[in-house]
């Protein structure tokens, strides 16, 4: 893991190019590539291609040491909360996958580990696994955060949970661990985990061929019937069998829009800015 003085000096060095025209305006005008400073003291500065961006396994799948990071086309690895840009251009936005449509290893970004690489999470030393295979493929939207004390208004006053925003993508293909796709968002549910804020982005990826008949929530229950209280229910009671209370769901239960869908990614976007600029305590989390 990177000491806290390589964070911090990594983190300056990302954001030494958003400096000047200000945060977000050259945010957009970066839609496919970022540049970024390699951690661990390198100072060449390269120009990050998500086209050539690759998953890389090392260990074993289902094995408390299997990781899979990703990797730039030089084979250095990057990290794909940090270094993969929000905005994939056109409004789409990028998408990285932790968990492939059906299939049930409960797969999630290592936030505390050096380049953030994907793992699978466990529970007391055993590796967890969902109840039941998830039906769609799921993941997290980069350079993203949800900041874990600030209270959410407009859900009860829950915090977030610490985490980059998930993403739940309704396409027919599966993907796999560690792909970068581009998606744009459809709408957003507001699932609270155990009191805290756990935002689902539902979207589509851009080469699904139902891509271009769906832009709104209306449209999802139009071209894909049922689907998204199918999402809803699957995470409001995956955790039941082990015991645990249903999840419960702001915003009157019901998914909200896609122009609130970009609401959400913007400000948490903003809050991933404040992070890596240590403008908020970073705690166990790894900014490399």
């Amino acid at each position: 893991m990177a000491t806290a003085a390589t964070a911090s000096a990594t983190a300056a060095t990302r954001f030494t190019l958003l400096a000047g025209a200000g945060l977000r305006s050259r945010i957009s005008r970066l839609p496919t590539a970022v540049r970024f400073q390699r951690p661990r003291g390198l100072t060449t500065t390269a120009l990050l291609k998500t086209v050539d961006l690759k998953p890389k396994e090392l260990g074993q799948p289902e094995t408390l040491d299997y990781r899979v990071f990703l990797v730039d086309g030089g084979g250095r690895k990057v990290s794909p909360w940090h270094d993969v840009p929000l905005r994939a251009g056109d409004g789409a936005f990028h998408f990285i996958v932790e968990i492939p449509k059906e299939s049930s290893a409960k797969m999630e970004v290592a936030t505390d580990e050096a380049f953030t690489p994907i793992k699978q999470d466990t529970k007391k030393g055993n590796l967890r696994y969902y109840p039941y295979n998830i039906n769609w493929n799921y993941g997290l939207l980069p350079q993203t955060w949800e900041d874990p004390t600030s209270a959410n208004s407009d859900v009860e006053g829950a915090f977030g949970d610490n985490d980059p925003v998930d993403v739940v993508e309704i396409g027919e293909r599966r993907a796999n661990i560690g792909d970068v796709l581009k998606v744009k968002p459809l709408a957003a549910l507001a699932m609270i985990d155990e009191g805290e804020l756990d935002w689902k982005i539902v979207a589509i990826s851009l080469d699904d061929p139902k891509a271009s008949l769906v832009n709104d929530v209306d449209d999802v229950e139009k071209h894909f019937p049922g689907t998204l209280t199918a999402i809803r229910d699957w995470f409001r009671d995956y955790k039941i069998p082990d015991g645990k209370p249903a999840n419960r769901f702001g915003l009157g239960n019901k998914p909200a829009s896609k122009e609130y869908a970009l609401k959400v990614i913007e400000e948490t976007n903003e809050s991933w800015e404040k992070l890596v600029k240590r403008n908020i305590p970073a705690g166990e989390l790894s900014l490399a």
